[in-house]
């Protein structure tokens, strides 16, 4: 009998220890096929001029203003640049995790835009299916509102209008480095001549290095592909940047050759100086988000 109750016991532990075993594994499997999407790619919704894949939550607002002061090589006359200023206020709202609208106004053209920024694909690893990058998709509607340069020609409200559509490749490669692609179109209803271009394809690529745990340094430049045979002596937007959060801010230092601050005026290239003749403007980008949910 003690031996039957002996056997019986080394029966039931061996039982035990196999379906430990296998609960583990099971375990150790789910935990493997778990999805995990890569967070803060960039902390702004913005890298210096242009969009970062980056969304706002479901019901949270964002606020945001900008301001680029003149060329430093205006001089000591003008300041240094910080006589002559440009600004945008901007509003951007997520209707939810994936899409946000927005809103904003610069004093340069008395100019309005909208933009809508829909994210198709996030970055991620396990599970069925993982990505290697975020990809969002940008479309944005631009409307100055000051007076013709000829208000005695026939002029149409459509000439004032301008679209751009942009795809924003991003990926984190680690917790310090993430680098963005924007290829982009900007079409522009109205031209200064009739052998430019309506429509202009660019490239961008922009990124963040992160230096400490509130601090980091952004960069971005675009090349624009001028398929006319008339090509105007147009700048290539260069900026570079330093983030600094500070709670529910984030404080950003900007650096670049364009004085504009929307994509149909700093892509375009109309209004930008030379940045390697040291022709740079100084700003700042400052963004505040609430918080609508209960």
């Amino acid at each position: 009998m003690k031996k039957i109750i002996y056997l019986l016991s080394i029966f039931l532990s061996l039982i035990y220890s196999v379906s430990a075993q296998d609960i583990d594994e099971l375990m150790d499997s789910e935990l493997s096929v778990t999805k995990q999407y890569a967070t803060a790619t960039f902390k702004s919704t913005h890298i210096i001029n242009s969009h970062s894949v980056a969304q706002l939550k479901k019901n949270h607002l964002n606020f945001i203003i900008y301001h680029r002061f003149g060329a430093v090589t205006g001089g000591i006359s003008k300041f240094f640049g910080i006589d002559n200023a440009n600004m945008r206020l901007g509003f951007e709202y997520g209707l939810n995790d994936w899409l946000t609208v927005g809103i904003g106004r610069s004093n340069y053209e008395k100019t309005y835009d909208g933009f809508l920024k829909a994210r198709l694909l996030r970055q991620s690893k396990g599970g069925k299916f993982s990505s290697p990058v975020t990809i969002t998709y940008l479309a944005a509607s631009e409307i100055f509102t000051r007076p013709f340069n000829d208000p005695n020609r026939k002029n149409y409200f459509s000439s004032r209008i301008s679209y751009v559509h942009q795809l924003m490749i991003a990926r984190k490669f680690n917790e310090k480095f993430s680098l963005q692609l924007m290829p982009t179109v900007i079409h522009k209803n109205l031209v200064k001549t009739v052998t430019e271009m309506n429509d202009l394809p660019s490239v961008g690529i922009g990124g963040r290095y992160k230096i400490t745990k509130r601090m980091a340094l952004t960069f971005e430049y675009y090349k624009s592909i001028r398929l006319s045979n008339e090509k105007p002596d147009y700048h290539d937007p260069i900026g570079i940047g330093i983030d600094i959060e500070t709670g529910g801010h984030v404080f950003q230092l900007v650096f670049s050759n364009s004085p504009l601050m929307q994509e149909g005026g700093f892509i375009y290239g109309a209004n930008n100086d030379d940045f390697f003749k040291g022709d740079i403007h100084f700003g700042f980008n400052i963004t505040r988000v609430f918080s609508f949910n209960r």
